[in-house]
């Protein structure tokens, strides 16, 4: 079995990013890209397709900071507000996300020696409509959602808010995240400790943190 990469002790705090770490949904991944085509397309004027083709194209420009969809679209002159009522319209984790029971355990399981919280990049309403379907509503003492800060990560500012919020020092504190240049390396730049879970066998090696 693959060794976490940190240590427990001192560990205070668990922060976990939400799409792609806490489940993963090519269908899911497929909605936002579309409704973010759908608010490019409308926003300059053309083709859903052609939105894509300048989606595409401004994300493998910023490949290197984790080419985030947020960023592309504000690359691309559009708004956070603006493409997340576009998101909320038209992606529907309704029938389409399920409840793995495995990660719901682990999840109370930490509960029982940690404080546990999520961070995402995405808005607060879908973000509470996924969390119904993957059933992890109520599990969280804090969900800190795109609508706190409307900086996308990585962003320090939002990040330190956080680790304000949360009552922790960074080496209290550990990241669970499915992309490391999105949703780690600023954090492990900030001294607080790191897991990159890109699977669901990956995100539940976290149980060994509660085990004696």
């Amino acid at each position: 079995m693959r060794e976490l990469p940190f240590q427990r002790d001192g560990l205070k705090a668990l922060v976990f990013d939400l799409d792609g770490t806490l489940y993963q949904n090519e269908r899911m991944g497929e909605q936002v890209n579309l409704a973010a085509c759908n608010y490019i397309a409308s926003l300059k004027g053309v083709s859903v397709e052609e939105a894509d083709s300048m989606l595409r194209e401004a994300r493998y420009r910023m490949a290197g900071s984790g080419g985030t969809l947020s960023r592309a679209v504000e690359s691309l002159g559009g708004n956070l507000r603006g493409l997340h009522q576009q998101l909320s319209q038209d992606v529907h984790p309704e029938g389409v996300l399920t409840v793995d029971p495995r990660v719901t355990a682990m999840l109370r399981a930490l509960a029982t020696r940690f404080a546990v919280h999520i961070y995402t990049n995405n808005n607060r309403s879908l973000s509470a409509r996924i969390m119904k379907e993957i059933g992890v509503v109520g599990l969280f003492g804090k969900v800190f959602t795109i609508e706190d800060y409307w900086h996308p990560k990585p962003d320090q500012d939002a990040l330190l808010g956080i680790l304000e919020a949360i009552a922790c020092r960074p080496e209290e504190t550990l990241f669970v995240g499915d992309r490391f240049e999105v949703d780690l390396a600023l954090p492990a730049k900030l001294g607080c400790r790191i897991y990159e879970a890109c699977t669901a066998d990956q995100l539940l090696e976290l149980s060994r943190l509660v085990e004696e």
